[in-house]
């Protein structure tokens, strides 16, 4: 008889529980750390809102309880010309609605400044992209600084821990990560909680590259590769899961909406879609080595 195959379990969470749990790390890295708050760099994507969001919210019980030294969390919106119009506008609303302070600062003239040192960098997308997050990460650490507040990261999961969707010096430079425990799926579910519906479903982009969405640079949505990490982690060899009957089909949907979407499959095989998430993962946890802030534990359980 055959033996029967491993289900592969995936998180859950109690939504309240999980952004309580994240609001008291904030609010404790903070302290520990002598700050006055911190800053975030708002993009109008439903990570940064969650973390914005979830850093008022702390902040405001934290204030109420000890008025005498209060707690700010501060964005800052940086927008290039390989940001959608729409970004900075999302970023705006999502500033307004939480009522916090904000700034909107484009960088698109420090971009272009380093043609006169970095100009092999500024004729390539892919290393353009990179050079563009690590001045919005040399902008915000200097906010900070000036401010005494540390730089809360907005990176999930699946991007930082997952399969390595950041750059190691632009958005992986912060002080404290409240979403490094959450994958991107249980990331969206918060933002509902936490009043975001609109922003919840919003297309995954690093903002970096014209056109640029996660989909089109990984070949795969964030929860296909969810669900082969988790059973990474579950002890399934990747020869298991390349077959497996939770993963095979799933695998197969998203190369078939990869060549409707973009003309051409990126992956000509379950095996090398689930062998690219793998190898992503395996510089993940090399980037991980060096960059290595603090995440905020959360209660999850697996089902």
């Amino acid at each position: 008889m055959k033996p029967r195959e491993q289900r592969i379990k995936l998180a859950n969470m109690d939504p309240g529980q999980v952004a309580d749990e994240i609001g008291d790390f904030i609010i404790r890295t903070v302290r520990k750390l002598n700050k006055t708050g911190g800053v975030v760099g708002l993009s109008g994507g439903v990570d940064s809102t969650c973390v914005a969001a979830l850093a008022k919210r702390a902040f405001d019980r934290y204030n109420a309880q000890s008025p005498g030294q209060p707690l700010e969390i501060v964005g800052y919106i940086l927008p290039s010309k390989t940001n959608a119009p729409g970004d900075a506008e999302d970023a705006i609303k999502v500033a307004t609605k939480l009522g916090i302070r904000h700034e909107i600062r484009s960088i698109e003239a420090i971009v272009a400044a380093f043609q006169s040192t970095n100009a092999e960098a500024l004729g390539d997308k892919y290393h353009r992209g990179n050079l563009t997050s690590e001045i919005r990460a040399v902008v915000l650490h200097t906010k900070a600084a000036t401010e005494n507040k540390a730089v809360i990261g907005t990176g999930n999961k699946d991007e930082d821990y997952g399969v390595a969707y950041y750059t190691l010096f632009g958005d992986g430079a912060v002080h404290l990560s409240p979403l490094g425990n959450l994958p991107k799926r249980l990331v969206r579910e918060l933002a509902v909680y936490l009043g975001f519906d609109d922003l919840s479903g919003r297309v995954s982009t690093a903002g970096l590259e014209p056109g640029q969405t996660s989909f089109k640079d990984l070949g795969c949505d964030y929860e296909f590769a969810e669900l082969v990490l988790n059973g990474l982690d579950q002890g399934l060899q990747p020869e298991e899961l390349a077959v497996h009957s939770q993963v095979a089909p799933y695998a197969r949907q998203q190369i078939e909406k990869y060549a409707q979407w973009y003309g051409t499959p990126k992956f000509a095989t379950v095996e090398a879609l689930v062998n690219e998430i793998l190898a992503r993962h395996r510089v993940a946890l090399l980037k991980a080595e060096i960059v290595n802030p603090e995440i905020a534990p959360v209660t999850l359980t697996f089902v």
